[in-house]
């Protein structure tokens, strides 16, 4: 295989405030997904950039830094050396002999605009640059994939709900353009939704307030969005082995594991059934039924192991997505733009 870098393609990169997702045009599936950061262990003095983060053994108490905030870009710097690591080093293309399908976030700042057009021309040296926003791409997406004949084909609109990592946008589309009149946004995403997570955790379990990657490693494996909340609320009250929610997530010991996992997928994954009307099953035994009431008790938590390498999760399984409906819980409320 050719060591030397691709040219005369279309890069097609979408540079959201968490994940930066990157591929070829004509292509299904991107090549690469990054965090779109720079991070540094607790244990070392070496920032890690983009892919490094994924591939480094240890990531406990990373300090991160983010070229976006709030969804909108701030350090064009930081956002520069993150784009030329994903695309000569992941992507391996030569932007002066590429172009470039950038997607942007909806009413960018005219400030921002100016400082990712200095970065794709000056620094990386694209030859041309065609910016879109989500909800018009993700319309044209599916008007061809689902051909001439479909709803969404003949009738030209739909209605795009994105939800990214600060914000989430909802947002007309007609003829493949988007009504920015009519776009509501909400101040609520992924981030809102970890740091919710390590909130939960921190007060139920452990501290982990200052473990975003691993808590956001919990909230993607083990997380999920409930159909039927009022039914998954009595299923999380059960206890021993009649409470099917309840599954463990191992955390990293430095030695035998650096990075989490779940404990058992199986486990994690009862919750499936539990809208397809099987049967639960049987009762737990007095012996498993008293040891979980017994740590339930105030008295007892003291003499719960705080060193262990595990958490247990119910609720905060579908809690935590659940902000996304009711977002009045955290204090956030629709904003028209």
């Amino acid at each position: 295989m050719s060591s030397d870098p691709i040219s005369n393609v279309v890069v097609v990169l979408d540079s959201g405030a968490g994940l930066c997702k990157a591929g070829i045009a004509g292509e299904r599936d991107p090549q690469a997904v990054v965090p779109n950061c720079t991070g540094r262990p607790f244990h070392s003095k070496r920032w890690l950039v983009a892919d490094q983060l994924l591939s480094s053994d240890d990531l406990t108490s990373v300090s991160l830094r983010r070229p976006c905030d709030r969804g909108y870009l701030i350090n064009p710097d930081l956002q520069r050396e993150i784009w030329d690591r994903l695309l000569r080093s992941s992507l391996r293309v030569d932007p002066h002999h590429s172009d470039l399908l950038l997607v942007e976030p909806l009413f960018n700042l005219p400030s921002a605009q100016r400082a990712t057009d200095e970065i794709v021309f000056e620094d990386l040296g694209f030859r041309s640059l065609y910016v879109a926003d989500a909800p018009s791409l993700v319309h044209l997406y599916e008007a061809s994939r689902r051909g001439p004949g479909s709803v969404i084909a003949r009738t030209q609109c739909s209605l795009v709900v994105d939800c990214g990592f600060s914000f989430t946008h909802a947002a007309p589309v007609l003829q493949n353009f988007t009504v920015n009149y009519a776009v509501k946004r909400l101040d609520l995403g992924g981030k809102a939704l970890t740091n919710y997570l390590k909130e939960l955790i921190s007060f139920r379990s452990l501290n982990v307030m200052d473990e975003t990657f691993l808590v956001d490693d919990v909230k993607e494996k083990l997380c999920f969005v409930s159909l039927d909340v009022p039914h998954h609320l009595d299923i999380a009250r059960k206890r021993g082995k009649e409470n099917l929610l309840k599954c463990t997530y191992v955390l990293p010991d430095g030695i035998t594991h650096t990075k989490g996992f779940v404990k058992d997928i199986n486990e994690a994954q009862r919750y499936l059934t539990l809208s397809d009307g099987a049967k639960l099953p049987q009762p737990a035994t007095k012996e498993d039924i008293g040891h979980y009431e017994d740590l339930e008790k105030p008295e007892a938590r003291n003499r719960i192991d705080l060193t262990k390498n595990e958490i247990n999760l119910t609720n905060e399984r579908f809690l935590v997505p659940e902000m996304l409906f009711h977002p009045a819980d955290l204090g956030m409320f629709y904003i028209e733009h």
